[in-house]
């Protein structure tokens, strides 16, 4: 587990520590990807031991939908951003190359966890997850930005994530700090850098990105390199102070 650095108990995942059989070894988190039902339950009771309650997963849709969960272990509607004000709730965002993103506001204590991959930035994956937030505040609090902070978790990095010109393109049209390119001059995207910049430009005065790629490194899932594989994830649960 990788502390998230946030001021509640926030962490991502990597590969070790479930019981998953390859090529899903062992601790993958998800239900779609071809894994044995059992061992997907354990992992997650395992990720939820770990939280101190039981995680809500996001099922995602690659978009921007945000959805609610109010009570400890509620499974939420499908979508790539999952918030709640609920003490004692923890939220878990899914990813093996695209971004888990966890969102702290200290103001109204709320939480959210964010699948961002290349679509779901463009089309504004980051600026829902915040709007949701925000819109938690009372309208004086909406006044200021301050209590917000931020963790991006490991994800493909720009020199590995190489797609055609024109893709590049269009990510970079609505997010500039996206534009990459790979080790051999190939047109690729930033993912993390774009969204830590957009995170700032959102008001955001903490924001930690996590370097790991996970394209290069084999102790995190990568669908990219792997083709076939797991899904790690990141965790954050409302109200449950560490610092």
């Amino acid at each position: 587990m990788l502390d998230a650095g946030l001021p509640v108990r926030a962490f991502f995942t990597a590969r070790a520590g479930g019981t998953s059989a390859a090529p899903y070894e062992s601790l993958n988190l998800a239900t779609h990807v071809g894994d044995a039902p059992e061992a997907v339950a354990r992992n997650r009771a395992a990720v939820s031991v770990v939280a101190g309650a039981p995680v809500s997963f996001l099922t995602a849709e690659h978009g921007i939908r945000v959805v609610e969960v109010t009570r400890p272990g509620q499974q939420p509607e499908p979508g790539d951003v999952v918030v709640t004000r609920t003490p004692g709730v923890a939220l878990g965002a899914i990813a093996a190359d695209c971004m888990p993103i966890l969102l702290h506001d200290a103001v109204t204590g709320a939480v959210a966890a964010v699948h961002a991959g290349r679509e779901g930035l463009r089309r504004g994956a980051v600026d829902s997850a915040v709007a949701a937030l925000l819109d938690m505040r009372t309208p004086v609090q909406r006044r200021g930005r301050a209590g917000l902070s931020a963790s991006i978790g490991p994800a493909i990095c720009g020199r590995c994530y190489e797609v055609p010109l024109d893709l590049r393109d269009a990510v970079a049209a609505r997010h500039p700090t996206a534009r990459s390119a790979t080790r051999a001059g190939t047109p690729a995207l930033d993912l993390p850098r774009a969204a830590e910049s957009r995170l700032g430009e959102l008001g955001f005065t903490a924001v930690i990105r996590h370097r790991a790629c996970t394209a290069e490194d084999p102790t995190l899932f990568s669908h990219r390199r792997d083709g076939v594989t797991g899904r790690h994830a990141g965790v954050i649960v409302c109200g449950v102070s560490v610092r």
